[in-house]
This record gives C-alpha cells, structure tokens and sequence, in this order.
C-alpha cells in the first residue's frame, strides 16, 4: 500500500469540535489531568468529548516503553510518582451516578512494582466508596512479574484487561523489546487463573464468588495475516481470557509503523464469528474498536448487572429444589445473562455505526480509546 493512500470510507469519522469538547480540553489542562484519549491520539476523541466523557490515565502521561504503533510520550519517569492520585480519583468517580468505568495506566518499569499497587490501592478505594460500581483496569505485563498481576487481581477489578496488541510474528518488531507476545499471554493466563482461585476460596468460605472476567484487544493491517490474527485469537482463548477486541491500526505519525493494509468490514465480521465460535463471551471486531469500546463495555455492565438477580455460587453435584442452587440452574441463568448481554451491545454497535462517511480528523489512533462512562469535568481535585 502506497504511502499516502487515502483513507476507505469506513474508517471517516467526524473531525473533534464543539463547545464541550473544547471546554474538556481546557479542563484538563488546568486540572494537569492525562487522558488516553488525547496521548493515544484516539479517533474517537471528538464523539466522546463531545458527550463530556473521557479515560483518564494513572501513574503519569510518560511511558517507559517505545512501542512503534503507539503515540503515548517515551521517557523515564525516575519513579515519581503522585501518591494521592488513587484517593483523588476514587473520589471523583464515587461522586459520580457511573455502573461501571475504566482506568487505565502507562507502562512504568523504573517502578519495583510496575505500578500495580498504585493501580490495586485505586481499585481497592473505589470498591469501598462505591462497591456497586463496576471496575476494569487496563494493565500493562509489569514486566512479567506475576506477583504484580496477582495484586491488581486480588484488589478485586470486574475485568483484567491487558492487550497482546498485535500478532505473534511482528510482536518483535512493533513492541517495545521489554514486551512479548508470550509474555502477555502468561499475565492473561495468570490473572483468569487468580480470577478462578479466589472465586474457589470464596465459595469454600460459603461467600458469594463474584463473576471476573479478562480482555484483550489486537490491532490488525499492521503487517499480520488473517490467518495469524485467527491464531492469536486462539492463543487468548487458551490463556482463558473471555473478552476480546480487534480494531484497524491507524498511524499517529510517520515516525510511527506505516498501515500496511485497511481491513475490509466484512474480514472484521468474520473475526467476530470466528472468536465467539472459539468460546470467546463476547468479541468486538470493527475498524474503529479499540480496548476501551462501548459495546463492549455494555456488553459486560448487562452481563454482571447487580441490579438485577445475582449468580449465586454452585453447589457441585447438588441436584435443583430446596433451596439449593444446582449447577445447571447456573449455566441457565448464564446463558440468560449472555443473551441479553450480547443482544445490548449489539444494538449499541448498531446504533454507533456511521450513517454517512463525514471528514477524518487528523488525528488519528494508535492503541488505546477512551470509555463513554467517566464524565471527565467531575475529576477535580479536592
């Protein structure tokens, strides 16, 4: 593909503006808040400032690692970081009428850690200032120490998120060289593992065990083959995740890796078949999904209502009647919770879907894409 090739009609979008949008840029600017929205230069900026919403980022808005797709800032933090910042966040989203929200944070190996006490004291205050809402923290491999993923996981987030971003064959060459394809999947597999053991130990305690559910995202025209995206999605199943996206790359600049090809809308359905045939809970496949989608999101806030009949844990090999709950009561009540899940996010994607192509902005994504959920002018510290 040449270049400068022109854009297909599917990836326009409409160009950021507006009073709120404009408003929000000037908020964050005097409030020093870090939006992925903004660092990741996202598509989608101008839809979702326009609504007053946004992702705000942990730990800073510099990254340690300089992988080739993403626009996010490179450089060494030297272990500074905000130590109020889970309590301020925590507080602005409490105040908020939000079911579920996302957080999302930069890599940082010059901390012990990677940062996963920082994101896990977050989740942690969160749960007890508003422990109806629903959390996904979108993590990086903290560089492949599990005992941080065991961290985040045991502060108790609805969903682990963390991304393999692109297929096995050009992890090498689009990633930071600290990251790995395999490495990724072992903090995926390790963090369902963790899900499992802790929903054991409750319902061992009589407690009740609480749905916990891991996602992934892949990029896709940046060099791989359908074949190799059809492998990865089989490589995430195998490491337990149940949620996956699958998004067009799209250059932030031309220091940046080149698209080498767009995918057409039809190939990305084709995607979405093939991941929910493998197993997958849920998968988002479309050239403007990214890690954070809203139906997505939908799909997982109608899966774990908790307004609604909760999941009671199984009694093993405990038959129906008398009040004790059997294991086929809970795969039906699952797939009832399924179904409409995927019937909401379904009509989301559809109500999403572009009636006309309108002008591209040129700023344009590399990764990562803001939730619809966290009204960003609330985030102001107190």
């Amino acid at each position: 593909m040449a270049q400068f090739s022109p854009k297909p009609e599917w990836l326009k979008v409409r160009a950021p503006g507006g009073d709120t949008y404009h408003h929000l840029k000037e908020t964050f600017r005097k409030l020093d808040l870090h939006t992925v929205c903004e660092e990741a230069r996202c598509p989608n900026v101008g839809e979702c400032w326009r609504e007053g919403t946004a992702t705000v980022m942990l730990l800073g808005d510099v990254c340690t690692r300089g992988c080739r797709f993403c626009a996010v800032t490179t450089g060494d933090p030297r272990g500074a970081v905000d130590v109020r910042e889970p309590e301020h966040v925590a507080r602005a989203i409490a105040r908020l009428s939000l079911q579920y929200v996302v957080m999302t944070m930069v890599n940082r190996d010059d901390l012990l850690d990677g940062g996963a006490d920082h994101v896990a004291r977050t989740v942690s205050r969160l749960h007890a200032l508003r422990p109806d809402l629903l959390i996904e923290t979108l993590v990086g491999d903290f560089q492949g120490h599990m005992s941080g993923v065991d961290t985040v996981v045991d502060a108790g987030p609805d969903v682990f998120a963390h991304n393999i971003e692109v297929v096995r064959r050009i992890t090498r060459v689009i990633r930071d060289v600290r990251s790995s394809y395999d490495q990724s999947l072992a903090v995926l597999r390790r963090a369902k593992e963790r899900q499992r053991r802790l929903a054991a130990d409750a319902a061992e305690r009589g407690a009740p065990a609480p749905r916990r559910l891991t996602k992934s995202s892949i990029m896709v025209g940046i060099g791989e083959t359908d074949d190799e995206v059809l492998e990865a999605l089989r490589d995430l199943r195998e490491a337990g995740v149940d949620i996956v996206t699958i998004g067009q790359y799209l250059r932030p600049s031309s220091k940046h890796a080149p698209v080498q090809r767009f995918v057409e809308p039809a190939t990305f359905a084709a995607f979405e078949r093939a991941a929910l045939e493998m197993g997958f809970l849920y998968a988002a496949s479309a050239p403007l999904v990214r890690s954070s989608y809203k139906a997505a999101e939908v799909f997982v806030r109608s899966l774990m209502d908790r307004s609604g009949p909760g999941l009671p844990a199984a009694s093993a090999g405990a038959p129906a009647g008398d009040g004790v709950v059997g294991a086929a009561q809970i795969e039906a009540l699952l797939e009832e919770r399924l179904a409409v899940a995927r019937r909401e996010a379904a009509r989301l994607s559809a109500e999403l879907a572009p009636d006309e192509p309108r002008p591209l902005d040129a700023v344009t994504a590399a990764s990562a894409s803001p939730t619809q959920l966290v009204p960003a002018t609330s985030l102001v510290r107190r």
